[in-house]
Order: structure tokens, then C-alpha cells, then sequence
């Protein structure tokens, strides 16, 4: 079955593939954006390419650990490892159903499975002595006393209130990468790396423990993209494609270039950590593991994109 297909891709969905802005995030929300998502996605997984599909978990896993807060003296409070797998298994489940239902209108027999996958990374990476990334509710300054456990970091937003913020390390190791590669083989398509995955960190004897933390999850992406042997890493958010002197009057769309002025580019502050930032790391770091191609592009141009027809294409 594998020399049956064209290419074998990772999809690494944006926010907005879930929940627009503005929205509440009610499962009625997610299953409607959902649909639309999958109708993009489900011609490319009909056009006989082998597709693994991640996706954030930003607003589900912050409503898991607001109801953690609000509920934590009729039930215990789980972890921040423990919600985000929750996350994957309720985002996973949604996209699953969605999917399966467009390939299903589509006369595609395809199977599509959701994989809970845990992410290795390194307990030494810097990002643990400078917790960057804000979870769970704000909480007012008594709240946050009541709540505050020993070395967790807390920052105060002016009229917000007060916001916990964990550490966002590199992803390592995908520890289910030979099971994606053995499901791709067989001719499924894949769900996997939700959130960026689980992160966990390893001992000396092998034994693995959840961490509070965060994984992006388009470096998760790339991670696996390179470690599944991947051809090419399509990242969808909601822009046409990668500018360069955004938001100034020199403003203009890159539509190809290569790894090497890309990674000068990027070293040179072209693109915000807070905004496209990470995707465009993401990009370098899978094509200079010896991916053939990045793209990054609109969702709603995902398979125009994958044809060379609009996005930003990376290559060696």
C-alpha cells in the first residue's frame, strides 16, 4: 500500500481551524469549524497523500483548567500534563468525526485515527527558568495566594488580574513516531501531537513523568515531520503567506525562498515570537532536518497551496 501514495504530509492546524474569534467556544462552535476545516483537508487526504494532521489546544485546555479551578473543592484538580491529554482527546474526537464524515460524502473509505502522543523533552531546556507562557483563569490577588503552589511563576496584568505561566520547552523526541509511520503505512490517516503533545521528560532508567508545560505546537509539528521522514510540513493559519517588513510601508509577501536567507531573515528579528514567529521557525527547522518542503498558508487555501499556487514555500 505505500508505493500507492504521492507524498507524506503534516498538516499543523492554527487556532482558527477550531474557533474564530469572538467565539465561546461551545462544542456547537468547534464542531461547525470543524467541518469547514475538514472540508479543506479531506480533498488532499482523496488526492492520495499520506496525512498527519495536529492542532492547538490553547482555549480548550484553559476552560479545562478554569473548571479544575472553579470545581477543585467537590473534585481534585488534575495537572497540566493530565488536561492536556484530556484536550487532545476531546479535540481529537470532534476533528475525527468531522473528518470521517467528509471522506465518508466524499466515497472515501479512509479510517481516520486519533492518537494520543506524548512529547519528550529535555528537564535542562532553559525555557524552565523563564516560564513564558500564560495558562488557565485570571485570578485576583486572593485567588491567586490560595492557588499559588510552591515554584509556580505568576504575572499581574493591569486590570486582568493574575495569570500563572509555565515553561514552553523544545520538543525532543515524538514517542509515537513508529506507531504514526506504522498507521500511515496501513493507510490510515493520523490525528496526532494535539497541543503540541504531552510533554514529558525521561530518566535514566526510561521511565517517563508529565511536566508542567507547554510545547508549541508547530515546532511539535516539525519534530515529527523530520522524525516521520515526512516530504512536506504545510502549516495553516489564518494568513495568505509570510511578509517581510510586516506592518511597515516596505510591507510584501514572500512567496518562495530558501532554507538559508529564510534562517537569515529569521535571525535577524524579521518575524515576532508572538506572532508568526514560531511557525517560521517551524518551517526552518524541518526543511534543515532534510525535509523537501515547508509551506505556510491561509487554512482555506490549503490544497492551492500544497499545488504551489499561493502560500510561502521553504526549501532547501
Amino acid at each position: 500500500m505505500e508505493d500507492l501514495y504521492l507524498k507524506r504530509v503534516v498538516v499543523a492546524l492554527g487556532g482558527n481551524a477550531i474557533l474564530q474569534f469572538n467565539e465561546k467556544g461551545t462544542v456547537g462552535d468547534q464542531i461547525a469549524n470543524l467541518r469547514r476545516t475538514s472540508a479543506q483537508l479531506a480533498p488532499i487526504i482523496a488526492s492520495w497523500y499520506q496525512v498527519v494532521i495536529t492542532h492547538g489546544n490553547g482555549p480548550q485546555v484553559g476552560n479545562i483548567l478554569i473548571q479544575n479551578e472553579r470545581a477543585k473543592h467537590e473534585v481534585p484538580p488534575m495537572p497540566l500534563d493530565v488536561c492536556g491529554a484530556e484536550s487532545q482527546g476531546q479535540i481529537g474526537y470532534l476533528l475525527n468525526q468531522a473528518l470521517s464524515s467528509e471522506l465518508k460524502r466524499m466515497g472515501k473509505s479512509t479510517e481516520v485515527c486519533t492518537l494520543m502522543s506524548q512529547v519528550v523533552v529535555d528537564p535542562e531546556d532553559e525555557a524552565f527558568d523563564n516560564p513564558s507562557k500564560p495558562i488557565g483563569p485570571w485570578l485576583s490577588l486572593e485567588g491567586m495566594n490560595r492557588s499559588r503552589r510552591e515554584g509556580e511563576t505568576w504575572i499581574e496584568h493591569p486590570g486582568r488580574g493574575w495569570r500563572k505561566v509555565v515553561a514552553s520547552p523544545k520538543p525532543v523526541r515524538i514517542l509515537n513516531a513508529r506507531t504514526i509511520e506504522s498507521l500511515l503505512s496501513n493507510g490510515f490517516t493520523v490525528i496526532a501531537c494535539g497541543g503540541g503533545g504531552v510533554p514529558v521528560i525521561e530518566d535514566a532508567q526510561g521511565d517517563l513523568r508529565g511536566i508542567e508545560a507547554v510545547i508549541d505546537k508547530d515546532l511539535a509539528s516539525a519534530c515529527m515531520a523530520a522524525e516521520i521522514k515526512a516530504h512536506i510540513l504545510l502549516i495553516l493559519t489564518d494568513v495568505s503567506t509570510v511578509f517581510l517588513n510586516f506592518g511597515t510601508s516596505e510591507q510584501k509577501p514572500i512567496r518562495q525562498i530558501e532554507v538559508s536567507e529564510l534562517r537569515r531573515l529569521f535571525e535577524k528579528g524579521q518575524f515576532p515570537a508572538g506572532s508568526i514567529g514560531p511557525k517560521v521557525e517551524a518551517a526552518l527547522q524541518f526543511v534543515e532536518r532534510g525535509g523537501e518542503r515547508a509551506l505556510i498558508a491561509r487554512l482555506d487555501e490549503a490544497e492551492a497551496a500544497l499545488k504551489g499556487k499561493t502560500g510561502t514555500t521553504v526549501t532547501a
